[in-house]
């Protein structure tokens, strides 16, 4: 099984799924427009989100990940001066700073305020990074997290210094951050299990990941005179790695139970933030983890922020699945499915040394 295919894949799937059926927080309203069980691609209905687009496109953030897929399978390595490049030159001449706008039919707030930065005001790439607080980096990351799979401490060097191309929030950084490493151990061949959590936790406390740290090992107190560890270039703590730990708990333990699935979106909430999103995905992606239908299916028909809630899941599962455990459907309805199944291979042939 290809497993850097399969999270990259994955992921786009995901964001395909979840373009027709976007943003419903009216449950009922989504199921008179879609039935009751979204089981595929969907044609935004008039009016909606994404108006115009069709079954099996792509959002705007699916298609800035397939900018940074791109970039990566064409060079063989992360560029940012080249992806830069590619959002100044492909994607900032189609918007005009507001959100019903450009290729996808909806810009989201970290890109519209980069625009603005970087257009309007004429900052540099070191001053594009705005405030929200949503996942659209930790979304197109997964490039680099299935890239640099084998090596932890560069997926968080990468990931971190994209993200704040257009987010510079330090917890959404870390949280982002955390995501793409725990997805590389995934490519990698790990399990999302709580014993994932306890591996990274040990990376941090032997300074491979750039998480700040006054535990012990299992979470143990620091002893009376100990220092406070050194904060440079360091994340404010490594609680984002946790997340996943607890989240596989509860999927695992039979004394909770969310029923159906899909109801993940109420329980951990609805909303585009970031601190939403992830605890939904993990509980999913560890659920399903052998299950990749199952998994995206359950994160879009929770409605609201379904898409990216798709993408996350759809990267997670796709990375313990490999390719061979996608539905060929799902890679059949795929607008330009071919290609984007070929760039994910060459970034599959660039990480094996092929």
């Amino acid at each position: 099984m290809d497993r850097v295919s399969g999270a990259i894949m994955g992921a786009l799937v995901g964001d395909a799924l979840g373009l027709g059926c976007h943003w419903y927080y009216d449950l009922d309203e989504m199921r008179r427009d879609h039935g009751p069980w979204i089981d595929g691609y969907t044609t935004p209905k008039p009016g909606r989100y994404h108006d115009g687009m069709r079954a099996g496109q792509l959002s705007q953030t699916g298609l800035i990940l397939v900018m940074l897929l791109r970039s990566v399978a064409e060079h063989g390595a992360y560029r940012e001066a080249d992806f830069t490049r590619r959002l100044d030159e492909e994607l900032f001449p189609l918007l005009d700073g507001t959100p019903v706008c450009g290729p996808g039919g909806y810009t989201s707030q970290s890109i519209r305020e980069a625009y603005r930065r970087r257009v309007e005001q004429g900052k540099s790439w070191r001053e594009t990074g705005g405030h929200a607080d949503t996942t659209e980096a930790a979304e197109r990351c997964v490039v680099l997290a299935a890239h640099h799979a084998l090596d932890p401490r560069r997926v968080a060097e990468t990931v971190s210094a994209n993200c704040l191309l257009t987010q510079g929030d330090e917890a959404v950084v870390a949280m982002t951050t955390a995501y793409n490493v725990i997805l590389s151990r995934l490519v990698a061949g790990e399990r999302l299990t709580p014993a994932l959590s306890d591996a990274l936790m040990q990376r941090v406390h032997d300074g491979e990941l750039p998480f700040h740290a006054v535990t012990g090992d299992d979470l143990a107190p620091p002893r009376p005179g100990d220092p406070d560890p050194p904060r440079a270039g360091r994340f404010s703590s490594p609680d984002a790695l946790l997340t996943p730990h607890y989240m596989a708990l509860s999927a695992f333990d039979p004394d909770i139970r969310i029923e159906p699935a899909w109801k993940v979106s109420l329980v951990y909430g609805m909303p585009c933030a970031i601190y939403h999103q992830l605890p939904a995905a993990y509980y999913l992606a560890a659920r399903f983890s052998d299950d990749f239908e199952s998994a995206v299916l359950h994160a879009v028909n929770g409605g609201g922020q379904n898409m990216s809630r798709a993408l996350l899941t759809g990267a997670l599962v796709g990375a313990q699945v490999g390719l061979e455990g996608i539905p060929a459907r799902f890679l059949d309805g795929l607008e330009n499915g071919k290609e984007l199944l070929a760039l994910a291979g060459r970034i599959g042939d660039a990480r094996a040394g092929r």
